[in-house]
């Protein structure tokens, strides 16, 4: 079996490594003991380690880089909704502990890196080099992958279970199911360099999805304007189909 690294092996990680741990030896970083010790009761090989705001004169390559196959940093280095804050000591830490890995990475980051405008957007709207939250690892590590993740749901994260405002809003969401399938989809095709939004193609108004999830008919219109994440480019790439399209329906458990 070959081996994945998973850095920051929380809600997504986790979900990321139970979908690959039947192909793949998974060794994951996480900052508690409590949850190391739950990591390696599900037979995965867990490190702990932090990447503090203040430079980390400790901060040692992962030992077992080297073995990796693959490694998926999933570790926020931006603010909220992609906002660009100093970072630039945690950054540099995790550069540190990736010391001079060799292999196939991915950098999970957000589509919160787009301007708050009603439009289309596509990557080449943001070069990776104009996000301080993205350039920082390509600076070293040129071949990373950057998956630009919308809002994640699905299992517990639901959209009715939270208290909403602007009902009328386009939403551009992902249900981590389709987050893993890509995933998988690029490890296997040994992907280097790419950049995708990872976005659900269906984009309703959050009042349809929270009906949806609640049971209840819309009989609003769904407005023609709004902020859309396209995630044509890794459909087309990598002929990708969504297992969950459209986020009214990601409280189903299987989609066919």
């Amino acid at each position: 079996m070959k081996n994945l690294g998973i850095i920051g092996c929380g809600w997504l990680g986790t979900h990321i490594a139970e979908r690959l741990s039947n192909r793949y030896n998974i060794f994951a970083t996480t900052t508690t003991p409590s949850k190391a010790q739950d990591l390696n009761a599900k037979g995965y090989h867990a490190t702990l380690v932090s990447f503090p705001d203040e430079l980390d004169s400790d901060m040692k390559p992962w030992e077992v880089a080297k073995d990796l196959d693959a490694i998926i940093i999933s570790v926020p280095f931006s603010g909220i909704r992609g906002a660009q804050i100093p970072m630039n000591y945690k950054r540099q830490n995790l550069l540190n502990f990736l010391g001079d890995y060799k292999g196939q990475l991915f950098l999970m980051s957000s589509t919160g890196v787009y301007p708050e405008i009603d439009k289309e957007f596509i990557e080449d709207d943001k070069p990776a080099e104009e996000v301080e939250s993205e350039n920082f690892i390509l600076e070293q590590f040129p071949h990373t992958n950057i998956l630009r993740l919308a809002g994640l749901m699905g299992g517990e994260r639901l959209l009715n279970n939270y208290n909403i405002s602007n009902l009328e809003m386009l939403v551009n969401h992902i249900h981590y199911a389709d987050i893993c399938s890509a995933v998988e989809k690029m490890v296997v095709n040994q992907s280097q360099s790419k950049i995708y939004n990872i976005v659900a193609p269906i984009h309703p108004n959050k009042e349809e999805v929270i009906n949806a999830q609640n049971g209840l008919p819309y009989s609003g219109k769904r407005s023609n304007n709004g902020r859309i994440i396209s995630p044509q480019k890794l459909i087309s790439d990598l002929d990708f189909k969504f297992q969950y399209p459209d986020p009214r329906y990601f409280h189903i458990d299987s989609l066919n």
